[in-house]
C-alpha cells in the first residue's frame, strides 16, 4: 500500500515568526511524530522573493515572510527533512509542481493514500488538500487536524468542513 504524507509551509515564519501562533507552536512536535509513519514524504515551502510586497499577495497581506534563503523560509526547529523526502518551494497557496508530481507518481505505482499537516489549515492546507483530491480520484485523501493550526481556532474548524464537503477525510 502505497501512503504519502505532504507536509505544508512548517515553517519558521509560520511557527515562531511574523505569521506564528501558538497553535502553530502546539502541532510541531504532532506533525514530527507523524513524519514517522510515512516511508514517502513531501514537503512544501511558501517561497517568496524581495519584490514579495509588490506582488497580488503582498498587497493583501502586507507581511513579508517565507523570502527564500531567510531563516524564516527554512523548516521549522523540531521537524526534519528525511533523506529521500521531496522539497516542492512554491509561491502561491496551491501548488501545481504538487499536482504534476502525484499525478507522475501515482501513474508509476498507484498512490492508495494521500494525507496533509501543516499550516496554515485554512489557506494553504485546505489548497492543497483540494489539489491532491483532484490529481488523486481514486486515492483516499485526507487531513490530520490534530497536526495542522489555521488563521485562527475558528477559520481552522471551517476549513476542515469545508474539506469534509470535498469527500476529504478529516481525521481527529
Amino acid at each position: 500500500m502505497r501512503k504519502i504524507l505532504i507536509v505544508v509551509d512548517m515553517q519558521n515564519d509560520f511557527i515562531s515568526g511574523p505569521l506564528g501562533s501558538s497553535e502553530a507552536e502546539k502541532i510541531v512536535s504532532a506533525v514530527a511524530g507523524k513524519m514517522r509513519g510515512y516511508d514517502e514524504i513531501i514537503f512544501t515551502k511558501d517561497t517568496h522573493y524581495s519584490d514579495y510586497l509588490g506582488t497580488r499577495e503582498g498587497k493583501s497581506l502586507l507581511v513579508e515572510h517565507c523570502i527564500e534563503g531567510s531563516e524564516g523560509w527554512q523548516i521549522a526547529d523540531g521537524i526534519s527533512v528525511p533523506e529521500g523526502a521531496r522539497v516542492i518551494c512554491k509561491n502561491a497557496f496551491g501548488s501545481m509542481e504538487l499536482a504534476g508530481l502525484l499525478k507522475s507518481e501515482d501513474e508509476k505505482k498507484r498512490i492508495d493514500s494521500v494525507c496533509l499537516v501543516g499550516v496554515c489549515t485554512d489557506i494553504c492546507v485546505i489548497s492543497n488538500a483540494i489539489i491532491a483530491r483532484s490529481v488523486l480520484p481514486e486515492a483516499t485523501v485526507s487531513v490530520d487536524a490534530s497536526c495542522c493550526a489555521g488563521v485562527t481556532p475558528e477559520s481552522h474548524e471551517t476549513a476542515l468542513k469545508a474539506m469534509q464537503a470535498c469527500h476529504i477525510i478529516v481525521e481527529r
